[in-house]
């Protein structure tokens, strides 16, 4: 049966996480068509491993292999194009994001209009260090400033999204923190359903705060460039 969700997962040195990780997914989408890829972006520890091993229990599972470290942007990119079903669900690796949130994003990305582009969570009483926190809520202020994306929480890794207009989207190394500013761009809306969020179990983070400024300073002016570059047909018809 061709699935009508694809989850798809990014991981890079993941090895603690994504054995718990990939059951709690089967569990959240249990009796549903889906099929759950992880894209393993080089990892330098066992997490390939663990993942090929799980392929015998868990009949939905895919594994997509970088043969050198790309980027999340590009491991969630490779995930999209292998995948087969029409809706899109992104989660991360550490196991921060709860899998049993994303039918609820789902079912509002199904019962939404096609209006609507992209579904994406909004933590509460996120579970990461005070200074992680800071750094976020600073970012999230001057991203929405700057891009006008109405978004409060682009750094969460739950969304949701069909597949055909994710594969619209321009793509470029960190586009996934400014998918809410290009689903716009498109004419679509990006709407925000609050989810939980849960201390890192394993593995540590891959990004700091002087990391995440640093990457900014060039995403923020080049987003400024593309979205003042783009034009609205409004709506297009073939009669």
């Amino acid at each position: 049966m061709a699935p009508e969700i694809s989850v798809v997962i990014p991981v890079k040195d993941e090895e603690g996480a994504v054995s718990a990780l990939a059951f709690e997914i089967d569990q959240a989408f249990s009796g549903r068509a889906y099929e759950m890829i992880f894209v393993d972006d080089a990892s330098r520890d066992g997490a390939r491993a663990v993942l090929m091993a799980l392929k015998a229990q868990l009949p939905s599972l895919r594994v997509v292999t970088h043969e050198r470290n790309a980027g999340q942007s590009r491991a969630l990119r490779s995930g999209v194009l292998a995948a087969r079903a029409p809706i899109i669900v992104t989660l991360d690796g550490d196991g921060q994001n709860d899998p049993a949130d994303a039918p609820r994003l789902v079912e509002r990305l199904q019962a939404a209009g096609p209006e609507v582009g992209l579904v994406g969570g909004l933590r509460l009483r996120r579970k990461d260090a005070w200074s992680k926190r800071l750094g976020s809520r600073i970012g999230n202020g001057v991203r929405r400033r700057l891009l006008r994306d109405g978004a409060v929480d682009t750094g969460c890794g739950l969304k949701v999204m069909p597949r055909e207009v994710f594969l619209r989207l321009p793509y470029f190394d960190h586009m996934h923190r400014y998918l809410p500013a290009l689903i716009r761009r498109e004419g679509l809306q990006a709407v925000f359903v609050e989810v939980g969020h849960r201390p890192r179990a394993a593995g540590r983070s891959k990004y700091t705060n002087l990391q995440r400024l640093w990457a900014s300073l060039g995403d923020l002016a080049g987003m400024v460039w593309l979205l003042s570059r783009a034009r609205s047909p409004g709506q297009v018809r073939e009669p």
